[in-house]
């Protein structure tokens, strides 16, 4: 599971949706990350660095094809890959087994 591949450079304007001039599917291969004015943000739809904006949905408002109506938010964007996730395995013990424990309701 050692992948020593680099991900893509993010780029300065990135979209989720993929019908976007701005979508980069191999981005997308990599859990993407957004701080707005430091914020980790889990909502954002559409960034853009350069400009300072990110697009984020309306609530449940949807237009009439079903999708999500954005709002523009602007402030200090900040773009990044997220760490994988490292999940810890418990060491085997092979010295105990299990008849050694007593049970709780009968007494030794």
């Amino acid at each position: 599971m050692n992948d020593t591949t680099l991900p893509p450079p993010l780029p300065d304007h990135l979209s989720a949706d993929a019908r976007s001039p701005h979508h980069v599917a191999a981005v997308f291969e990599h859990d993407v990350g957004i701080r707005l004015n430091g914020k980790e943000r889990h909502d954002v739809e559409e960034y853009c660095i350069s400009e300072g904006w990110v697009k984020v949905p309306a609530g449940k408002t949807v237009d009439r094809k079903g999708k999500p109506l954005l709002i523009k938010l602007k402030g200090r964007v900040e773009a990044f890959y997220q760490p994988e996730p490292v999940i810890p395995v418990a060491p085997v013990d092979s010295g105990a087994s299990a008849t050694a424990i007593a049970p709780a309701d009968k007494p030794a």
